[in-house]
């Protein structure tokens, strides 16, 4: 297509696109709007949203369509881009020998952008055809703190929330009124769905919004916990943020612009609970799997694909690899992370029905080694803060507590004290790394007094709570930052892989 003129996305000229790019067959104009999603990113449009355009696709959930929320200054973009396109976007899958499957995605109907009017999106969430509200607004969107599990009151954003005579503005704030409104109108309340990489995102989900209410009305928290439904779920497929190479890929192959495509792995799973107030979308005729008990399957994708990327993160970044596969393909790392899998994660997972687990991590590292997803390092490494409590401290704890105290974390040690490395904000060579993180004005200057006090990192209890004051983490923490700084990442991980052969 190199040369020819391109089409810009727009609903009335779907059907005169390359013949190479599906498009939807159904009528959009007959979908109506049962889903209020909050934190329209590119995760959500490579899964929930395909999710249920596969359904439209077959014929039913045309009252399942979705109406997007933004709620923080980047969401604006995303107002932008999808009122210039009608609410459509592309979904391009790549395999790894570079082969595109593109899809244009049609289940986004409506966008609002909280800011604009909060109102507006408070009565869209009062609308008895709301049943389901869905959320992907990242493991820090939350509010609550990783180390105690308490909902942090004292947010600015939440007591502007919680302040008499005006309109909210926070996604709590916002979901809570539109409950409170349902409830004095006699509508049957909707499900709060998480999608986030939380374990237990339905619990911490019901946590947070029934502790918001109850800091407006301590029956209407109690009445949100109880009347509520918050399923749990496991998300999972590698979704790199949006480079400007995915717009200029589908120019050249198709002739065809978007302002914001989404470019995915051909992998993807929903495991999902099924509790739902105001009933579901058909979610199970396209895969997705309903289960009474989510528990086995979040544990396994969170501490074995996500802590897995935060090992490739600071130590991938340190050893000089800047895109994910190129980390992934290096077969000392490849070691390392079955090393970690089989050694330190494994032992702390319950039994998961369904799924062979060997199987299963060896399709992780072929899944991190796709060159055609081109995921960077960088986006693995942000917001640390946020990740790394939830997704590999649980499996040191649980090692370190087993019955006979032998339980390995050499390599979850070396992955932790890699992330201190990192956040001492220059790489081996001098140059500097931006590192970003909430916490980065706390966290770094802990990291550069770590070469004449190797345990300054550890000392912010809020992230590590009392991993400090464990002397077998400690050894092994401070064992593999001197070996860090002595004698590098690449060689450090090397050892380690050098273990795992033997």
């Amino acid at each position: 297509m190199n040369g020819a003129t391109t089409t810009a996305l727009r609903a009335a000229r779907i059907h005169g696109l390359a013949p190479e790019v599906s498009v939807p067959a159904y009528d959009r104009t007959r979908i109506r709007t049962g889903i209020v999603h909050f934190g329209v990113g590119g995760f959500h449009r490579a899964h929930q949203a395909m999710y249920i355009d596969r359904l439209l696709e077959q014929g039913g959930a045309t009252d399942w369509g979705i109406c997007g929320v933004g709620v923080l200054p980047a969401d604006r973009r995303m107002r932008d881009v999808l009122a210039a396109q009608d609410g459509l976007y592309t979904l391009s899958v790549t395999e790894p020998d570079g082969t595109w499957r593109t899809r244009v995605i049609g289940s986004i109907i409506e966008y609002l952008y909280a800011p604009d009017d909060p109102e507006a999106v408070i009565e869209k969430l009062a609308d008895p055809a709301i049943r389901i509200v869905s959320l992907t607004i990242t493991e820090g969107g939350y509010n609550f703190s990783a180390t105690t599990g308490e909902f942090d009151a004292a947010d600015p954003a939440i007591r502007a929330d919680l302040a008499s005579g005006g309109l909210p503005h926070t996604v709590f704030g916002l979901v809570t009124e539109a409950l409170v409104r349902r409830r004095a109108r006699g509508i049957t309340p909707f499900t709060i769905m998480s999608c986030d990489n939380i374990e237990g995102n339905g619990h911490i989900a019901r946590a947070t919004f029934g502790a918001f209410a109850r800091l407006r009305d301590r029956e209407l928290g109690d009445w949100v916990e109880h009347a509520v439904r918050f399923p749990s779920s496991m998300v999972d497929r590698i979704t790199p943020v949006t480079s400007p190479d995915a717009s200029a890929e589908l120019s050249r192959r198709y002739g065809l612009e978007d302002r914001w495509p989404v470019v995915t792995e051909p992998y993807t799973q929903w495991v999902l609970e099924d509790s739902f107030t105001l009933g579901r979308p058909d979610f199970d005729a396209v895969g997705v799997q309903l289960v009474a008990d989510v528990a086995p399957y979040e544990l396994m994708k969170l501490r074995l694909l996500n802590a897995s990327h935060q090992a490739l993160a600071y130590l991938g970044y340190l050893s000089g690899y800047r895109l994910v596969h190129e980390a992934a393909q290096d077969p000392d790392f490849r070691r390392f992370l079955l090393r970690y899998m089989d050694r330190e994660a494994t032992p702390t997972l319950r039994p998961v029905p369904g799924v062979d687990l060997d199987r299963y991590k060896h399709t992780l590292i072929e899944r991190f080694s796709n060159p055609a997803i081109g995921d960077t390092i960088a986006r693995l490494c942000a917001e640390s803060s946020d990740r790394i409590p939830k997704w590999l401290l649980p499996v040191i704890r649980q090692q370190l507590d087993t019955r006979d105290g032998s339980g390995e974390i050499d390599c979850a040690a070396t992955i932790v004290a890699g992330w201190a490395r990192y956040a001492e904000g220059i790489d081996e060579h001098g140059e500097p790394i931006e590192v970003i993180d909430r916490l980065r004005d706390q966290l770094t200057p802990l990291a550069r007094r770590q070469r004449d006090d190797p345990t300054a990192f550890l000392s912010n209890r809020t992230v590590f709570g009392d991993l400090i004051d464990r002397p077998r983490f400690l050894d092994a923490y401070v064992t593999s930052l001197r070996a860090l700084h002595a004698r590098g990442a690449r060689a450090t991980v090397a050892e380690l892989a050098r273990d795992e052969r033997q």
